[in-house]
């Protein structure tokens, strides 16, 4: 019988290295190499883990994203970005939550993705207007 539901897990193994760019839903671990883009489904929740000693060349398109490898290229990253010890990028970090560690490196821009209301400050995630009470 098929498993149609789960996440499904791809590696790219050490001395590995794929040319071209990957589109994937799940999971992708990187231990090797990947010379292209890398982007997860529109409709997915998907994960993408960069290991010490993985490479992406390439721009990253990843609901999440935990980098501890290199990556050369820009990471856009609409849901949780964790930069862990041993983590360089070159490039810009579009998120909307990071979590970056001690050791990590950021050879470019890092910028906030959280949405703006119209008074130009940052929206709460959560935000209620029943969740106001009155101190008065």
């Amino acid at each position: 019988m098929a498993n149609t539901g789960g996440n499904h897990t791809t590696l790219i193994a050490r001395h590995t290295e794929v040319t071209g760019d990957l589109h994937f839903r799940g999971n992708l671990v990187v231990e090797g190499r990947v010379n292209g883009n890398v982007c997860a489904h529109s409709d997915s929740d998907a994960r993408l883990q960069i290991v010490d000693g993985g490479v992406v060349e390439g721009e990253i398109r990843v609901p999440n994203v935990v980098v501890n490898g290199n990556v050369k290229g820009d990471v856009h990253a609409s849901g949780h970005l964790e930069l862990a010890s041993k983590a360089i990028v070159e490039g810009n970090v579009h998120y909307k939550l990071i979590e970056m560690v001690k050791g990590a490196q950021v050879n470019g821009s890092l910028v906030s993705n959280v949405e703006v209301d119209d008074t130009s400050e940052p929206r709460m995630l959560g935000y209620s207007e029943e969740a106001i009470v009155d101190a008065e």
